[in-house]
């Protein structure tokens, strides 16, 4: 259970909630829609809320899970992951927003050296700054070990020379946690760096025209010969692999989570509605086949905070937690996509419409099970490991 301290940041987490995210979501949604800004293409910097991002930075939520000393809340993952559901049950794309900065983060804190964690952690984690993870490239997902972006050695500085896909933040991010092959060993020739935004040759391709999470601006990052100081690589030569599957694993419970407030919303929106909306003199909700439905939608709710939670409790531990993230991210997500497609079905035709959220978050939902690993890929990583 959460400490005092970590009951207070959650509740502190709905009040910004209530005041900051919900009275924004869905006219910022909307006008980050590939339809809005196709007829306004001059909007594509403004509609980015990076001042949400500010807000939470400023209330201390974006750097939870790190040590005071650097400048994070210090506290368990439990707790971190706790306000991810909060934030993702009001904006989904400022909660994938949020973990991914956390995700960012990991390599430096756990694999740099003291001088780089003293020089970098710092900033990275005042709640000004805001990262990106680089690691997808356009035929390298799941099979990162098939990355072509390379850095070559030069003196003290290397060349950063590919393209990254699937970005969020990018355009907009502080620094950029790229991967990048440093030798042509396969998965061990991967090394880790920390990109500033403005070295020079970095550029981003247009916004991906997606079907939700507008506000998750996604693009590609696109590095021409970009200089990056020999300091800036985490970790050794080769390390990179093990360095991103190593985050991966704690960036799925920020999915989880986030994943498991979405699905929260849309059953809190179809209850709300199944018990207000009246047909043959009574509420729908009095149908037992529409109440069983909603039970059915508890049950995959708590179910995926059940597996998150127990996920984060072993982590905190200092346990192996592999496995039981690839399940937290697995249950989440096809949760929130079984719990949000329900939830328009309970409202009917006006689930259908963009006059409630529900399709939003249908849409938002599937995108879940896609990134941070597919969830044909936890289910390989979770077969691995039981059949070891």
């Amino acid at each position: 259970m959460p400490t005092e301290i970590g009951q207070d940041l959650i509740e502190l987490t709905r009040e910004i909630a209530d005041k900051e995210l919900r009275p924004k979501v869905d006219d910022a949604e909307r006008a980050a829609a590939p339809e809005a800004l196709a007829a306004n293409p001059g909007s594509v910097d403004d509609i980015f809320p990076r001042d949400v991002f500010r807000a939470l930075g400023q209330a201390g939520l974006m750097s939870l899970p790190y040590p005071e000393e650097f400048g994070g809340g210090e506290q368990p993952y439990e707790v971190y992951l706790q306000v991810l559901e909060e934030i993702g049950a009001a904006w989904m794309s400022v909660a994938v927003g949020v973990s991914v900065h956390g995700l960012t983060c990991y390599p430096v804190f756990t694999y740099g050296t003291d001088e780089q964690k003293e020089r970098l952690l710092p900033q990275m984690l005042s709640g000004e700054q805001l990262g990106a993870y680089c690691l997808s490239e356009p035929l390298a997902g799941s099979d990162v070990g098939s990355m072509t972006t390379r850095a070559t050695r030069d003196g003290d500085t290397y060349l950063l020379k590919g393209r990254k896909a699937w970005i969020s933040h990018a355009g907009h991010a502080d620094f950029y946690t790229t991967f990048a092959r440093t030798s042509d060993d396969g998965g061990r020739g991967i090394s880790c760096f920390i990109v500033p935004a403005d070295a020079p040759g970095l550029e981003f391709g247009a916004p991906e025209r997606k079907m939700g999470l507008h506000c998750d601006t996604v693009r590609e990052v696109i590095f021409n010969d970009v200089p990056v100081s020999a300091d800036r690589r985490i970790g050794d030569e080769g390390q990179g692999m093990a360095i991103a599957l190593s985050a991966l694993d704690s960036g799925r419970l920020g999915i989880a989570a986030g994943a498991t407030g979405l699905a929260q919303a849309a059953l809190d929106v179809a209850s709300r509605y199944a018990t207000e909306r009246e047909q043959f003199g009574r509420p729908i909700a009095a149908n037992q086949g529409l109440a069983f439905l909603i039970a059915d939608m508890e049950a995959a709710v708590t179910s995926a905070r059940a597996t998150y939670l127990h996920a984060a409790r072993l982590r905190d531990a200092g346990r192996p937690f592999s496995k039981e993230a690839a399940v937290a991210k697995l249950v989440a997500t096809d949760a929130a996509m079984a719990v949000t497609t329900d939830a328009v079905q309970v409202l009917g035709g006006a689930g259908y419409t963009q006059d409630w959220p529900v399709e939003r978050y249908m849409r938002e939902a599937k995108v879940t099970q896609i990134f941070e690993g597919t969830n044909q890929i936890q289910r390989l990583v979770i077969s691995r490991h039981v059949l070891a």
